[in-house]
């Protein structure tokens, strides 16, 4: 037996926990004089999510919010894809790179059919690119009559 080990502790040594909740406790006393908790974030606010109700994974929750991480199920998430896509693709004036950002949208669609991941049952297709080009072409040609007439 090891011989720190069968000595008993004095009564005049602080056991080890005491000693570093001590040691502790200084270090944050010295940083308040010094002022590091000064204006932190926050300071004076509500605590957001004080009153909802407790989630064991709300710290993952917040985190992928922050991060903007997806967490969708990979049908879902080509799902979301395809309405953003729709709004994206109004804005680019060149024919060739719809059409080329809606190819590169029915590859990731196609690659979320076979992902691993396991999704809910829903139905996610490609996108007919023809028609989503009319649809393009439609309102391109109504904004430019809302720009002359406006």
């Amino acid at each position: 037996m090891d011989q720190r080990d069968s000595r008993s502790p004095s009564p005049h040594e602080p056991r080890p926990d005491e000693y570093w909740y001590s040691l502790a406790e200084e270090r944050i006393r010295e940083a308040m004089q010094q002022g590091a908790f000064d204006n932190l974030p926050g300071f004076g606010k509500p605590i957001p999510g004080i009153d909802e109700p407790w989630d064991e994974n709300w710290w993952v929750r917040e985190k992928l919010r922050r991060e903007r991480v997806q967490a969708l199920p990979p049908l879902l998430a080509a799902r979301l894809e395809i309405e953003q896509t729709r709004r994206a693709i109004l804005q680019i004036e060149s024919e060739a790179i719809v059409r080329h950002k809606l190819q590169q949208l029915n590859e990731r669609i196609r690659a979320a059919h076979f992902s691993p991941v396991p999704s809910p049952p829903v139905t996610v297709r490609p996108v007919d690119i023809e028609a989503e080009l009319a649809r393009w072409r439609a309102a391109r040609a109504e904004r430019r009559t809302d720009d002359a007439s406006g």
